[in-house]
């Protein structure tokens, strides 16, 4: 090893060739000797999602009504069943999952926002609050029965008018 003492105004070095060398050398006979060789197999199944339509390819459409009083929306009140068909081919497994996308309301848990701000539907599976953008198992071919209800953000005083929200309905497999 050699080593370089410090001159005034020069940097103080210190050399490793010795172990370099030893280390290119020791690198080079073992990149140099042949490993072994063992085949890997590797085995799937590819799935495809399941083959299923919903509501015969037609937007899902929830209508609340033209006499929806501002008053008197409350997270019980107007609660529509949203009306749907689902037709499933499956072959192997009747466990399915479900969600329901969409863009979330800024108040509440896990309602779907509208295009009112201090607007929102929250959507069940049953007597069960879903959360948008959740899974949620089921088996086929009982049909989730889902329902939407329009709410209020607490303190809030809506406006009148019409009010929209759009989702998608989602499944897969469990």
């Amino acid at each position: 090893m050699q080593q370089y003492y410090p001159v005034p105004g020069k940097h103080r070095r210190v050399g490793m060739s010795g172990y370099c060398l030893a280390g290119a050398l020791l690198s080079a006979l073992l990149t140099s000797v042949p490993a072994s060789a063992l085949p890997v197999n590797i085995r799937g199944t590819i799935i495809l999602p399941p083959p299923c339509t919903i509501n015969n390819n037609q937007t899902i459409r929830v209508d609340f009504g033209d006499e929806v009083m501002t008053i008197r929306i409350d997270g019980v009140n107007y609660k529509q069943t949203i009306v749907y068909s689902l037709d499933c081919d499956i072959q192997k497994s009747n466990d399915l999952k479900m969600s329901i996308q969409g863009g979330t309301a800024g108040f509440g848990t896990g309602l779907l926002s509208t295009n009112k701000s201090d607007l929102g539907i929250a959507l069940y599976y049953g007597t069960q609050q879903l959360n948008i953008n959740t899974w949620f198992n089921y088996s086929y071919p009982n049909k989730p029965v889902l329902y939407a209800v329009p709410v209020k953000r607490s303190g809030a005083t809506l406006t009148g008018g019409e009010f929209t929200a759009s989702a998608t309905l989602l499944i897969d497999y469990q």
